[in-house]
């Protein structure tokens, strides 16, 4: 079924989409495309659940990059309805209210690391490879390589990834804020972005969501205006019942129960 493709998991608040084509290195099509928003959208639909996480299933790749036989007899025109659906995916990403961490074992190369770019948090394998490979094809990254990479690690590196199409081991990515933590094995790694996630559902929901805008106004806003969005995202979070149960919980020495309103 074609539905296998991607897999959707929720537990205990967390959603944990997979990329499913283990033998096409979890490379993108048409189809995951499809398939990938809907689970998106039906994650951040959800009151339930809280944190999302994307990997990919096996243990050799993340996500490899788009299906090559995609742009195969393509042109300036035709290419449009392969990397619009990419597009679509990244900024519906962006503009959820709940955070995603990716976790990433194996390749993120060309359209997997730009998925993960738009993803909130990154934690990756050992045996993780990242790159924006696309030069190597006569083309650049379309969907958001150019753009997000830069700013997460600098002009200066991102232009010797992109230019040279090189890729980098995860120690490397981590040096270069690419990824947050690496762990030592895959085992580790869902140990650890499953500690993360729970951690995530545990924070109030509103304030999350908020805080998670704010921050992404950072790339889009000039600096008076953030800071007038972030205050006003701030002012917001006095009319939560989240805030008056964080306040009370710290006054009273206790944990907060937080109810995410």
């Amino acid at each position: 079924m074609t539905e296998d493709l991607v897999l959707f998991d929720v537990e205990n608040a967390i959603a944990t989409i997979t990329i499913n084509r283990i033998e096409k290195y979890n490379a993108f099509n048409l189809k995951v495309k499809e398939i990938l928003l809907a689970m998106f959208t039906r994650a951040e639909e959800d009151p339930s659940i809280r944190v999302v996480v994307i990997t990919g299933a096996g243990e050799k790749a993340f996500i490899s990059g788009s299906d090559i036989t995609d742009f195969v007899g393509r042109d300036s025109t035709t290419i449009r309805s392969v990397v619009d659906p990419s597009r679509d995916i990244a900024e519906y990403m962006i503009s959820m209210t709940k955070p995603i961490i990716a976790a990433i074992n194996g390749y993120a190369l060309g359209g997997g690391c730009e998925l993960a770019l738009a993803c909130d948090i990154r934690y990756a394998s050992v045996n993780a490879q990242l790159g924006l490979p696309e030069i190597n094809l006569g083309t650049l990254p379309g969907n958001g390589g150019t753009v997000r990479l830069p700013r997460l690690v600098g002009l200066g590196i991102a232009k010797e990834l992109i230019l040279t199409g090189g890729r980098i081991n995860a120690e490397e990515a981590l040096r270069i804020g690419l990824v947050n933590k690496v762990f030592n094995s895959q085992d580790e790694l869902r140990a650890g972005v499953l500690e993360l996630a729970t951690r995530l559902c545990q924070m109030p929901g509103v304030a999350l969501a908020l805080a998670k805008q704010s921050i992404q106004k950072a790339w889009q806003l000039p600096l008076d205006e953030h800071l007038t969005f972030e205050l006003e995202a701030f002012c917001q979070t006095f009319d939560t019942e989240d805030k008056e149960e964080g306040v009370a919980a710290f006054l009273e020495k206790r944990k907060p129960e937080f109810k995410h309103k």
